[in-house]
C-alpha cells in the first residue's frame, strides 16, 4: 500500500536580523519616550509606566537570543516600532507569496523533480495576508504547478495539520505529490511595544514536498503516523479580522496583535502535548525513548525542554532534542520544518524521529518519520 514519503525541505531566510541587545535598546528607549510623554498622568495614578526590558529577561523567560525580520528599522525605531512593509500592486507577486516561492524553489531544487509531477499546494500559515484570493493559489501560479491549492490556517501547528492533510492526499490517490509551504511574516503580528512578548517571534518561510512511496527516490522520510488535536482556550488570541471594520473603535486595539498569558499556555500545553507524543507513539508501536531526534514547535526554550524530558524519560543528549529558537526566535509553524531542515543528518535508514508543532487553539499535531533507505 502507498503511503506518504517526505522527499525534500526548503528554506527562506530574510537577510535581516535583530539581536535581543538591538531590541532592548529600541524597546527601552520607546518606554522612556513614552512615560515622558504621559509624566502627568502617571505622577496621578492614572497610567501605569512602562518598565525597561532586558536581554537577560529574554533569555531566561524564552532562550532566544536574536531573530530574523523583514524589516529591520521600522522595528527599531522607537517612534514606530512595527515593520515597514509597503502594500504592493495587485500584479506583484505578494509579500507572503514571495517568501513561499524562494522557500519552495529551495525545496524543489533538493527534491530534482519537474513541479509537473505536484498535484496540490497548501500554504499553512498562522497569518494570510489577505482573506482571498488563496495565497496558495498564487504561490501555485507563481511556479507553474497545475491541480489545486488552498490556504490552511491552524496557528503555529500549521505545519503538522499542512503534513497530516498531504499525507491523507497522498494515501487516498488524490495526487501523487503536494508541496506545502509555511511563510511566516510575524513580526507583522507581534506589539514591539509590550515588554511582556516583544522579543518572541521572527520572519521566515519553509516548503516541504510530500511524496507518494510508489515513486519517491531513495532517501527522504517515511511517514509512519500523524495526529492532530484541538482544545480551544483564549490564552493565545489575535483579534485582528474582517469584522473589526463594523466596529472601528477597537481598531487599533492591543488585541488586535498578538496576546498571550504565557504562564497558563505553560501550565496547559507542555502536559497535553507531551501525553499526545507519548500515547501517539505507543498506538503506532514505537518506544519514545528510542527516538533519535525530535523537531518541536520552537516557541520557548523551557518548554521543549521540559516535553523533551517528558518523552525520552531523562535529559536528552545534546542534538536530539533540537533547539534553533536561539537564532531565529519562535517563527509559528515554520519552527519545527526549520529544526529539520537544518537537523536532520546522521541517521541511518530505520531510526525514526518526531515532528512535532503547538500552539493557539490550543492546537497540536504530532508527525512520526523513518529514514528511508
Amino acid at each position: 500500500m502507498t503511503h506518504a514519503v517526505i522527499a525534500a525541505t526548503g528554506l527562506f531566510t530574510p537577510d535581516q536580523s535583530i539581536s535581543n541587545e538591538e531590541l532592548v535598546a529600541a524597546y527601552n528607549a520607546y518606554a522612556d519616550r513614552f512615560n515622558e510623554r504621559h509624566s502627568a498622568e502617571i505622577a496621578e495614578g492614572d497610567v501605569a509606566p512602562l518598565t525597561h526590558s532586558s536581554v537577560e529577561f529574554i533569555e531566561k523567560a524564552s532562550g532566544i537570543k536574536s531573530r530574523f525580520v523583514l524589516d529591520k528599522a521600522g522595528v527599531l525605531d522607537p517612534e514606530r516600532m512595527a515593520p515597514n512593509i509597503p502594500e504592493r500592486s495587485n500584479e506583484e507577486l505578494s509579500v507572503l507569496a514571495e517568501m513561499a516561492v524562494k522557500a519552495a524553489r529551495d525545496a524543489i531544487a533538493a527534491w530534482g523533480k519537474p513541479v509537473s509531477e505536484i498535484g496540490a499546494v497548501l500554504c499553512a500559515a498562522s497569518n494570510m495576508q489577505r482573506a482571498y484570493p488563496a495565497m496558495a493559489i498564487e504561490i501555485q501560479q507563481a511556479l507553474g504547478i497545475e491541480g489545486f491549492a488552498f490556504d490552511m490556517n491552524v496557528a503555529c501547528s500549521s505545519a503538522t495539520f499542512g503534513l497530516k492533510t498531504a499525507a491523507d492526499f497522498i494515501a487516498s490517490g488524490s495526487v501523487k505529490a503536494v508541496l506545502m509551504v509555511n511563510p511566516e511574516v510575524c513580526s507583522a503580528h507581534l506589539n514591539f511595544k509590550d515588554r511582556d512578548s516583544h522579543f518572541i517571534f521572527g520572519d521566515v518561510a519553509t516548503a516541504v514536498i510530500i511524496e507518494s512511496s510508489d515513486q519517491a527516490a531513495p532517501g527522504g522520510w517515511d511517514i509512519l503516523g500523524t495526529r492532530l488535536k484541538t482544545s480551544f482556550s483564549n490564552n493565545i488570541r489575535n483579534n485582528f479580522g474582517f469584522l473589526n471594520n463594523a466596529a472601528p473603535e477597537g481598531i487599533g486595539a492591543p488585541d488586535k496583535l498578538f496576546v498571550q498569558q504565557g504562564r497558563k499556555v505553560f501550565k496547559d500545553v507542555v502536559p497535553m502535548v507531551s501525553d499526545m507524543i507519548v500515547d501517539h507513539a505507543g498506538e503506532l508501536g514505537l518506544d519514545p525513548t528510542g527516538l533519535k531526534r525530535m523537531w518541536l514547535h520552537q516557541a520557548n526554550i523551557n518548554m521543549n525542554q521540559f516535553i523533551g524530558r517528558k518523552v525520552l524519560g531523562r535529559e536528552p543528549e545534546p542534538g536530539e532534542n533540537v533547539i534553533i529558537l536561539d537564532e531565529y526566535a519562535n517563527t509559528s509553524s515554520a519552527g519545527s520544518i526549520i529544526a529539520f531542515h537544518l537537523h536532520h543528518d546522521g541517521f541511518a535508514p530505520g531510526d525514526t524521529g518526531l515532528i512535532c508543532s503547538f500552539g493557539a487553539g490550543y492546537s497540536a499535531g504530532t508527525v512520526f518519520v523513518r529514514k528511508r533507505a
